[in-house]
């Protein structure tokens, strides 16, 4: 399969959403896309990116997406990235271009000084696990928590 990876800008944001809406189905989650493109278009502002996504396409039609951000980890006082999301769309999948995205943070991580680059992805998604862990991550047991808006103005008060 033929394609380029390159870097999201503003106008890829409807592109993304939709991404992003197939890859919370894919994990079983709920995804509420109201507002998300206006948002997103804010955060790839030319003023200096809150957030990095690079895009797959292929015969002019984005089939993927890979999106991080650097993050700082007291415990290291130091930098890391955490890579949000990484989706191909299902036609697009073995053909090598999840590693090539891999390889695209991991040239900004080793570029920026960065040691550690850091994801999750759901127990289920055992096809991602055997690929992540074949290009050599490793994995932390962790339970992820969250508190959503309800749970966050309740404890606000």
């Amino acid at each position: 399969m033929n394609y380029t990876i390159r870097v999201a800008t503003e106008y890829d944001v409807y592109d993304i959403v939709e991404l992003c809406k197939e890859h919370a189905a894919y994990e079983k989650a709920e995804y509420n896309e109201e507002g998300k493109a206006e948002k997103l278009a804010n955060l790839l502002s030319p003023i200096g990116p809150l957030f990095n996504c690079l895009l797959v396409e292929s015969d002019n039609k984005i089939i993927g997406f890979a999106s991080y951000m650097y993050e700082l980890s007291t415990w290291d006082a130091d930098y890391y990235i955490h890579m949000d999301c990484l989706y191909l769309r299902p036609h697009a999948r073995g053909f090598g271009i999840g590693e090539a995205l891999m390889k695209e943070i991991a040239s900004a991580a080793a570029g920026s000084n960065i040691k550690v680059i850091q994801w999750q992805t759901p127990l289920f998604n055992e096809r991602a696990i055997r690929f992540y862990y074949r290009i050599g991550a490793v994995s932390k047991e962790k339970l992820r928590l969250y508190l959503d808006e309800a749970a966050i103005n309740n404890l606000a008060k």
